[in-house]
């Protein structure tokens, strides 16, 4: 299939899509699914603490079995008392398995993404950034000009050595490369914006 191309200027032209990406069929249980499992490994599991076999401190029975008229305890590590260890308490990142996305997973995702995307008519694709540009302001003046002021920008090397320095201080744009975003970033954004490299990179990587 063919999709519009714009330059800097306002030109249009065309350039020639994979219909299985750009035209693909819209698998929202799969989105669904994908979208659970990356935002389930984005969250941090930092927060541990020390259960009764890791807290120091001696192991000594703190008194005889029988006897004593009291409850049985073991060592001053147990749960019940202060200083002990916690029970039931959160244990750190390494205890907490990460959900994995297989590939056809994640290439049927972004490819669904993307084809919705088109269907609403918040894909762009520019061509490529040939000359440098420099200045926020007039990096801002053609995000107002072509109404991409929430969007994913998905670059090629080139294009994105271009513009990086001038888009990176403005807010609610994401500025990155085929390698480098997820189907997350996707639904994140209003819209998505391409270059002409950068389409041919994502079909080699996603086809």
């Amino acid at each position: 299939m063919k999709i519009e191309k714009l330059d800097l200027n306002g030109k249009k032209s065309s350039i020639e899509v994979l219909d299985k990406i750009f035209s693909a069929k819209i698998n929202n249980k799969l989105i669904s699914n994908v979208l659970y499992k990356t935002n389930a490994n984005y969250k941090g599991r930092h927060a541990k603490t020390k259960q009764q076999n890791e807290v120091s401190g001696p192991t000594s029975k703190i008194y005889a079995q029988k006897g004593t008229g009291n409850a049985r305890h073991a060592s001053r590590k147990a749960p019940i008392f202060v200083g002990g260890g916690i029970a039931h308490g959160p244990k750190g990142e390494l205890s907490y398995k990460k959900r994995k996305i297989n590939k056809s997973e994640k290439k049927q995702s972004i490819a669904s993404l993307i084809s919705k995307k088109m269907k609403d008519k918040n894909l762009i694709v520019f061509s490529d950034f040939n000359s440098e540009i420099k200045k926020t302001k007039e990096m801002y003046e053609i995000i107002k000009k072509y109404e991409i002021s929430n969007s994913l920008i998905i670059l090629d090397k080139v294009s994105k050595e271009k513009i990086e320095k001038s888009i990176r201080n403005i807010p609610n744009i994401k500025i990155t490369d085929i390698n480098h975003f997820s189907a997350f970033d996707v639904v994140k954004f209003k819209k998505i914006v391409f270059t002409e490299t950068s389409v041919k990179e994502l079909e080699k990587r996603y086809a």
